[in-house]
């Protein structure tokens, strides 16, 4: 690298990045395109990067893997950011093993911690944790040992355990201190913000009450049989149903556990689960069919009785709660991923979230009606935002225990 070139670098370590674009500005020679891009991306411009990074790697020879390879590490940087999520993860994971055999294991390090934080958001959290388990944290830089632990701390976080999620937050608090990066230690706090704040819904015998993630524990941990609308399944402790691809069979179940103790009319349950208003005996047959699929699929944990007036949700001794996303239905999701302050496009959306283009983009139609959130860009460049920071940061209920 000569000596314009070092120098750039070292600004650009440092943080200071007009001091590195202005020693490169005029040079299009690979090195100096793949400084400025990074450069440029840490500045916003985050479309230009990707053009100048894009630029850098095919300009490189065959004889410069490495570089190649940490203008693709750099590039799936961007992709997370913008959350650009159908980003070919595979580029990402050849890059990786590229620098680690070539010996770059700082650059491989952090391809990793993109790659777990990018599963992290999909919600697949043991792909997640296998991507961080290679990884020393004794030979981590204090910034990638921060953002390790912030997977870690999500992954906590998701699977119910705010305990083990404070100290990881701990741990990258005292790494992004001694990092001394501003925006890495903004996340952290605004981090444990969210560990401390309410989290969820709880509906139990008529009555509503936000609670946080420390109750979502001690209630699953209780002999409270708990209806978990974040998840659409029936748990007590270590029993789990799964209902996520039976929406009529939860619905069935929710209606009849926010009646509980009392029972759910018929005319009540037609027309909440099957939208009829004028139930005839087809409708009825249907409930009755549904109704004693539910109470096979349900048998370890609760029975459904049938009443003069519907039916009764009966559990196998304890309470029944609901536990529900504030705002609930997938617009509630939406506004949940939109929590984290980025700029979302809606496929990346419908990839989290698991559901359709044209699904996402009329909860996206209705939300920026109401003036929750506003678009920003046009046609494919089009990105989603909060205009202000919901109340609620249930980012910490999405996407359990994969």
């Amino acid at each position: 690298m000569d000596s314009i070139l070092n120098a750039a670098a070292l600004a650009l370590s440092r943080g200071d990045l007009l001091g590195a674009l202005n020693r490169v500005a005029l040079r299009d020679d690979p090195p100096a395109l793949a400084l400025r891009g990074i450069a440029m991306a840490q500045l916003g411009e985050l479309a230009r990067a990707r053009i100048l990074l894009r630029a850098a790697v095919q300009g490189f020879g065959k004889g410069e893997s490495v570089a190649r390879a940490r203008c693709v590490v750099a590039e799936a940087e961007i992709a997370l950011v913008s959350r650009d999520l159908a980003w070919p993860a595979e580029r990402l994971d050849a890059a990786q093993r590229v620098l680690e055999r070539r010996g770059d294991t700082a650059n491989a390090a952090h391809a990793r911690i993109i790659g777990a934080r990018r599963y992290l958001l999909l919600g697949h959290l043991d792909l997640a944790l296998q991507h961080l388990e290679p990884l020393d944290r004794a030979a981590l830089p204090p910034a990638m040992l921060a953002n390790f632990d912030l997977v870690l701390a999500g992954v906590d976080v998701r699977r119910l355990r705010p305990s083990a999620a404070r100290k990881a937050l701990e741990r990258a608090e005292a790494a992004a201190a001694k990092a001394n990066i501003g925006g890495l230690i903004a996340e952290v706090e605004a981090a444990r913000r969210s560990l401390e704040g309410p989290v969820a819904l709880l509906r139990h015998k008529g009555g509503n009450k936000a609670i946080t993630l420390d109750g979502v524990e001690a209630l699953l941990q209780s002999d409270t049989l708990v209806i978990d609308a974040t998840r659409n399944a029936l748990r007590r402790r270590e029993t789990i149903v799964p209902l996520s691809t039976r929406p009529v069979l939860f619905g069935l179940t929710r209606i009849l556990a926010e009646a509980w103790p009392a029972d759910a009319s018929r005319e009540v349950l037609l027309a909440r689960v099957f939208n009829a208003r004028h139930a005839d005996d087809s409708h009825r047959t249907r409930l009755r069919v549904e109704i004693a699929r539910l109470r096979k699929i349900i048998r370890p944990l609760a029975d459904i009785l049938a009443t003069t007036a519907g039916f009764r949700l009966v559990p196998q001794g304890g309470d029944i709660a609901v536990l529900a996303v504030p705002g609930d239905g997938q617009d509630a999701m939406i506004l949940a991923l939109l929590a984290d302050g980025e700029l979302w496009s809606s496929s990346a959306l419908s990839l989290v979230l698991g559901a359709s283009m044209r699904t996402i983009q009329r909860g996206l139609d209705r939300l920026q009606r109401s003036g929750r959130i506003q678009a920003v860009g046009q046609g494919r460049a089009r990105r989603w935002v909060t205009l202000a920071l919901p109340g609620f940061p249930t980012t910490l209920l999405l996407s359990g225990g994969q």
